[in-house]
């Protein structure tokens, strides 16, 4: 098994986990795989879909002897998972995740495993999709797509080098940044437009024709709405741990809504038409560039 691990422990065992279990298995860089969760149910259905090859609820019993251990978790349910890590971590053992946000995940990685940092290396798969549960596993997920690692200072870089080489071959592309310009980036592009999404769709819910407009609604909806489908519990991890970057974001939206409000109400048909045209130029050029990586 050149280059690969024997033993993966994945907590959380669902769109990213398993899909990262699966990928690995068929690339033949990891000889046992054993999922860890909450949900029997799921576990069950993980093993009986080879997504893993044993199955656990007691993380501290399968930690000791892993090669490394992903939490492929909401990042609210870290700190409690770490603690009980912590006692029987092997010295060597790699600790990733594929939480959305960084900064808070460093500061529990810094609490919580404070004599392990060396071979912590938190990350982030940019991949997913409003699916969850390990029925949602499933090869090929990464393909070029960015994961974006976040090392420590103190991380070694052998440890850097084992998880970038596994994301590789999961046929991800590797970037690193600091925590805090990631948390920054991914406020702008991926959690405000969530927050967007969830609170139009609750606006129209609360409307009193709500069922007739539901009624009409068509691929725009659609479109727009897609990623309300997300895990709600997900979500509030993640307006709670970027919190400030997220607040920066909706008060920069706020005052782009302002404006267009004042430019409809004074029917300024030149500056509406100047306003989309720039938006439209700006969503072809990176959905080319976007088509092209893809």
């Amino acid at each position: 098994m050149q280059h690969g691990i024997k033993t993966l422990v994945v907590v959380g065992v669902g769109l990213i986990g398993g899909s990262f279990a699966l990928s690995l298995k068929r690339a033949g860089l990891v000889e046992r795989v054993i999922g860890v969760g909450r949900s029997l149910d799921n576990l069950r259905r993980a093993l009986d879909l080879g997504v893993v090859d044993q199955i656990s609820q007691n993380l501290a019993e399968v930690v000791p002897g892993a090669d490394m251990v992903l939490l492929a978790t909401p990042v609210g349910q870290m700190a409690a998972l770490l603690e009980q890590m912590a006692p029987v971590l092997d010295a060597r053992t790699i600790v990733s995740d594929a939480g959305s946000t960084k900064g808070d995940v460093v500061d529990i990685l810094r609490r919580y495993l404070p004599n392990h940092l060396a071979y912590c290396v938190p990350a982030h798969p940019i991949a997913g999709s409003e699916l969850s549960g390990a029925a949602a596993a499933q090869y090929g997920l990464y393909e070029n797509r960015n994961v974006v690692l976040t090392p420590l200072p103190e991380t070694v870089e052998s440890a850097i080098e084992c998880v970038a080489r596994l994301w590789q071959r999961c046929g991800a592309r590797i970037q690193r940044l600091s925590p805090q310009e990631h948390d920054s980036v991914f406020a702008a592009v991926s959690h405000l437009p969530h927050l967007l999404a969830f609170s139009y769709v609750n606006a129209i819910a609360a409307k009193e024709d709500a069922e007739r407009c539901l009624d009409f609604a068509a691929t725009g909806f659609r479109d727009f709405t897609r990623i309300a489908g997300s895990s709600p519990e997900m979500w509030r991890d993640i307006c709670l741990a970027n919190r400030q970057a997220l607040l920066e974001e909706l008060a920069h939206y706020r005052a782009s809504l302002d404006l267009l409000t004042q430019q409809i109400e004074a029917r300024d048909g030149a500056a509406l038409s100047a306003r989309f045209s720039a938006a439209r130029q700006v969503r072809t050029a990176w959905h080319l560039k976007f088509q092209r990586k893809n």
